[in-house]
C-alpha cells in the first residue's frame, strides 16, 4: 500500500509567494492605522466560515486595536471556504457592499486556482480602504499586530 503524502497547510504556498503576502500586508499597513491578518487553514470547523473567522478574531485579539479598524481574511483550502471580518470601526465606515465586493473578487479567483492573487488583491483593496478612512499617523501610530500569515491546522 502506498501512503500519499498529507498535505501541509503551509505549503499552499512558497516560501517567496509567502513573503509576497506578508509585504503586501507591511505595505498596506504603511499607510493607515488600520491592522490586516491572514489565517489559513485546511478545514472550516463551522458550517459558515464568517462565524469560524470571528472566532479566530477574537483569539488573535484583533479587536484589541485603539480604533477598532483590523482586518481579517480567512481561508479554509480543503474546503474552499473563505471569508473576511472586520473589526466595528472599519465595518462603520465601508459597510457591507464593500466587504461583499470583496468576497465576489476572491471567489472569482478561487475558483480559477489563483489563491495568491485572491489574497494580494484584497490585502491591496483593503488596506486602500483602510488609508481613506484611517491614514497613518507617524506620530502616533504603531504596528499593533504581527504581519505574519496564521496558519492552522
Amino acid at each position: 500500500m502506498k501512503l500519499i503524502p498529507s498535505f501541509k497547510i503551509k505549503s499552499l504556498f512558497t516560501a517567496e509567494e509567502n513573503a509576497r503576502i506578508v509585504d503586501a500586508i507591511r505595505n498596506a499597513e504603511q499607510q493607515t492605522s488600520g491592522e490586516l491578518r491572514v489565517f489559513i487553514e485546511s478545514r472550516c470547523r463551522f458550517v459558515d466560515p464568517l462565524d469560524r473567522a470571528a472566532e479566530i478574531f477574537w483569539n488573535l485579539k484583533m479587536d484589541h486595536t485603539v480604533y477598532h479598524n483590523s482586518v481579517l481574511l480567512y481561508v479554509a483550502v480543503r474546503d474552499h471556504q473563505f471569508a473576511i471580518f472586520a473589526d466595528k470601526g472599519i465595518h462603520e465606515k465601508l459597510g457591507n457592499e464593500f466587504w461583499q465586493k470583496q468576497v465576489n473578487l476572491m471567489s472569482r479567483h478561487f475558483r480559477e486556482n489563483h489563491y495568491l492573487d485572491a489574497i494580494l488583491n484584497v490585502i491591496y483593496d483593503t488596506g486602500q480602504a483602510l488609508k481613506e478612512h484611517f491614514p497613518y499617523d507617524p506620530n502616533a501610530d504603531k504596528n499593533e499586530l504581527p504581519d505574519d500569515i496564521v496558519f492552522g491546522k
